[in-house]
C-alpha cells in the first residue's frame, strides 16, 4: 500500500471544522449501518497475513466502501487512505483516513471492543477524528480542542483524568505480543509493572475510555496511520496527550503512547523513550 506522506498543512477555519465534523458523523453512521447487521453473523473471513492471523471480513470491506462513496460524492477533491482499499491522493491536501473496523479479531470473536476509526488529516496532523461503536451506538468524536460522546442523541463533553503518578494509573494495551523488539517489550513491562493495574484486549476502545476519564495510559506498537489518526483528536480534545515513544507526532503510527495528561505523559515517556525506534 502506498504510504500516506507528510505535506504542507491545510489550515481550516472554525466554520470549516464544524461543517467537516458534521460530515464525519455522517461517515461514521453510514459505516455503522453496514456493519451492525453483520456483527455475530456467519461471515466469510480471510487472513491477510502469511505470518500471523490478520482477519478481514465483508463488514470491513463494505463499510470502507460506503465511506469512500460519500467522500467522493461530497468532497471529490479530498484524498482517501483506508486499510482495505489503499490511497487515493486527491487534490485538496486533505485526506480522510479510515480503519473500517479496528479490532477485527474482536469483531469476528463476537466481542464488543472494536470500532470504526475515521480521521481528517491536513498534511501534518489529524484535525478531526472519531471512534464509532455501532452496536452500542457510541460515537466518540474530537477536534483536538474538545471531545464528546454522542449516544441516544445526547452529547456529553469528555475530559481525561488528572492522575499524574504512574503508580495511580490504569494502563491498557491491545496485547503484549505486539512488542516485536526485546527492548520495546521490556520497556512496556517496566511501565506496566509501575502502574496500578493493566488491562488488555481493547484495541481502539481503550483510547475512548481514556478520553472518558476511566483509564490513564494506552501503549501500542507497530501501528499504521489508519490505526491511530482517528483517535488523536479524540484524546487531545479530552485533555490527553498522544505521541510516539520519543514524544514526536504520532500521525504515521509506529510506537504510540497516549496519556491522560501532560505530567503523566512525561513520566511514561521517561520509561519508554530508551526503546523508541523513531
Amino acid at each position: 500500500m502506498q504510504p500516506l506522506p507528510f505535506t504542507d498543512p491545510v489550515e481550516l477555519n472554525d466554520q470549516q471544522i464544524l461543517e467537516l465534523r458534521d460530515f464525519l458523523k455522517r461517515l461514521a453512521y453510514s459505516a455503522g449501518e453496514v456493519i451492525r447487521p453483520l456483527f455475530r453473523s456467519t461471515l466469510l473471513t480471510e487472513n491477510k497475513s502469511d505470518s500471523k492471523y490478520d482477519p478481514v471480513t465483508q463488514a470491513d470491506r463494505e463499510s470502507e466502501a460506503s465511506i469512500r462513496r460519500l467522500v467522493r460524492q461530497h468532497y471529490p477533491s479530498h484524498g482517501i487512505y483506508g486499510e482495505e482499499y489503499g490511497f487515493d491522493v486527491g487534490s485538496s491536501g486533505l485526506t480522510w483516513v479510515i480503519d473500517p473496523i479496528d479490532g477485527t479479531r474482536a469483531f469476528v470473536s463476537g466481542m464488543w471492543h472494536w470500532g470504526t476509526l475515521i480521521a481528517l488529516f491536513n498534511g501534518q496532523r489529524a484535525v478531526l477524528g472519531c471512534m464509532y461503536q455501532p452496536v452500542l451506538d457510541e460515537l466518540f468524536i474530537g477536534d483536538t480542542r474538545t471531545s464528546h460522546l454522542i449516544r441516544d442523541n445526547q452529547s456529553t463533553r469528555l475530559n481525561s483524568r488528572q492522575v499524574s503518578e504512574i503508580s495511580q494509573a490504569t494502563l491498557c494495551c491491545t496485547h503484549p505480543d505486539m512488542f516485536t523488539s526485546e527492548a520495546g517489550l521490556q520497556a512496556f513491562r517496566s511501565l506496566a509493572a509501575s502502574s496500578r493495574m493493566s488491562r488488555y484486549g481493547g484495541d481502539c476502545y481503550h483510547y475512548a475510555l481514556l478520553a472518558m476519564g476511566l483509564v490513564d495510559i494506552c501503549v501500542e506498537n507497530s501501528l499504521k496511520p489508519y490505526d491511530i489518526q482517528g483517535l488523536i483528536p479524540l484524546v487531545e480534545g479530552a485533555g490527553g496527550i498522544l505521541t510516539t515513544w520519543s514524544g514526536k507526532n504520532a500521525a504515521m503510527g509506529g510506537q504510540v503512547l497516549a496519556s491522560a495528561n501532560a505530567d503523566l505523559h512525561e513520566r511514561a515517556l521517561a520509561i519508554l523513550r530508551p526503546a523508541a525506534l523513531d
